[in-house]
């Protein structure tokens, strides 16, 4: 039975990718606190903002499936079409997602405003919507040079 290090480790495409991964979501931290003046540990994790944590994990796993079995092989053509759709999705239907979530809380900030008196629903439990969900072209392309640097940057194991 393998060590649990060993599940990383001894996995160059999966190792590659996760570090590509935490490395974009630890910039895109860093500038989130720039950009905002404030720490938001959500950034972390939450989807969204510049870098695309998505884009750098299917990207550099792209890279490391042709870097160690070739572009011929069937785990490149894998993650090669696995990294089109998330890079097209975070682009339309999750960018998309996110716009709609600011206008609908925009809406419901102006209503509670006008109605601050009156008994409103929306009060109860004042949840927003998400509106960090997608990505811009610009994000998402960030995201992809970053996961193709740090497959570049890893010798192949």
């Amino acid at each position: 039975m393998e060590r649990a290090a060993d599940f990383l480790t001894g996995n160059y495409l999966l190792y590659v990718a996760l570090l590509s991964w935490l490395a974009a979501q630890v910039c895109k931290t860093i500038l989130d606190f720039i950009l905002s003046g404030k720490l938001d540990l959500e950034r972390m994790f939450g989807a969204g903002g510049m870098p695309s944590a998505h884009s750098a994990l299917v990207c550099s796993l792209t890279i490391s499936a042709a870097r160690k079995y070739g572009v011929s092989s069937p785990f490149f053509a894998f993650a090669f079409v696995l990294a089109a759709i998330v890079m097209y999705d975070a682009m339309g239907v999750r960018r998309a997602a996110g716009e709609q979530a600011k206008v609908l809380n925009r809406i419901v900030d102006d209503w509670m405003s006008e109605d601050d008196e009156e008994e409103n629903p929306l009060r109860e439990g004042g949840k927003r919507l998400k509106e960090k969900v997608g990505h811009t072209p610009l994000e998402v392309l960030s995201g992809a040079l970053l996961g193709i640097l740090m497959a570049m940057v890893f010798p192949v194991t």
